[in-house]
């Protein structure tokens, strides 16, 4: 907690780092690929007519849409071939227009976590408040990482060596999940209903063999058949026990790479999840007496 409070969000920018800004009059379609060709989740949206960032554009406005309007693989939807990002916007936010959540880069890296997970979202821009520009965007993955880099130098918390079970950290009770077999229209359907960002692929025998993220194309497909899609180099989906220590835990997720673990009993069948939100709640946000995530 004093670390995060003690280091400023220009801390951990990078040196040098790509950023994707999308104008409002862009294409809602051309946005969407241009964020898959960069190899980017999220870009901020600059508005030309107010000369400032009004918002992001983020995979989960690309679920929402094909939640919205897919029809079958046949039909084109409309929506996404001919809506400029304004008019998306507008229909979508209709009366909920909310100022941009961002922060500028001599916020602490504290007052970053909280405003993360208060406001439920997963993507932070920094943007500097004298010249207007975005820097760059902050995640709980790049928050965490920064602070494992760190964690050597610090005296261990005694709660790092308290257990999962016995830190009641995650999620344990009516846990979304799809069979191999599911539709992605469907998988796309709960994401949306849901509002949850991963969901683990269970089999008939109740094992987790995978976790699908948010995809799209074809969304008649199963999950396994998009899944085949995925890179050579995914890994299957990283699991822990609730007897494994937080420091163990903190340690996997961040070297994994990943945004959450999928908590499972000895026969691997799923019991939870455990996502980056809840470690930097227990891990920053706990200490300082503040529940951003409930509260």
């Amino acid at each position: 907690m004093r670390f995060m409070k003690t280091h400023k969000c220009y801390d951990i920018v990078p040196t040098s780092s790509k950023l994707v800004v999308f104008d409002t009059a862009l294409q809602v379609k051309k946005a969407f690929f241009a964020l898959v060709a960069n190899g980017v989740r999220a870009a901020p949206l600059w508005d030309t007519e107010k000369q400032s960032f009004v918002g992001m554009l983020t995979i989960t406005d690309f679920i929402i849409i094909l939640h919205r309007y897919y029809k079958s693989p046949m039909v084109q939807i409309y929506e996404l071939e001919e809506h400029k990002l304004e008019t998306w916007r507008e229909v979508y936010l209709q009366a909920t227009f909310k100022p941009l959540v961002n922060i500028s880069p001599d916020a602490s890296l504290f007052d970053a976590v909280y405003t993360l997970i208060k406001n439920k979202i997963h993507r932070l821009p920094v943007i500097d408040p004298v010249t207007g520009n975005a820097l760059y965007i902050l995640t709980h993955k790049r928050i965490l990482k920064f602070l494992q880099l760190f964690v050597c130098e610090m005296p261990k918390p005694a709660f790092m060596k308290q257990t999962l079970g016995e830190l009641g950290i995650g999620t344990y009770n009516q846990i979304a999940f799809i069979h191999p077999d599911t539709p992605i229209i469907k998988a796309l359907n709960i994401f949306v209903e849901r509002r949850v960002s991963a969901l683990p692929v269970v089999d008939e025998s109740g094992k987790v063999n995978l976790a699908a993220e948010k995809t799209y194309n074809n969304l008649d497909i199963t999950v396994t058949q998009a899944l085949k899609h995925r890179s050579q180099y995914f890994e299957g989906v990283m699991k822990c026990h609730k007897l494994e220590t937080l420091e163990t835990i903190v340690d996997r997720i961040v070297k994994a790479e990943v945004h959450r673990l999928v908590v499972v009993d000895e026969r691997s069948s799923i019991e939870g999840i455990i996502s980056l939100s809840d470690i930097l709640q227990v891990l920053v946000l706990s200490p300082a007496g503040i529940d951003a995530q409930h509260g």
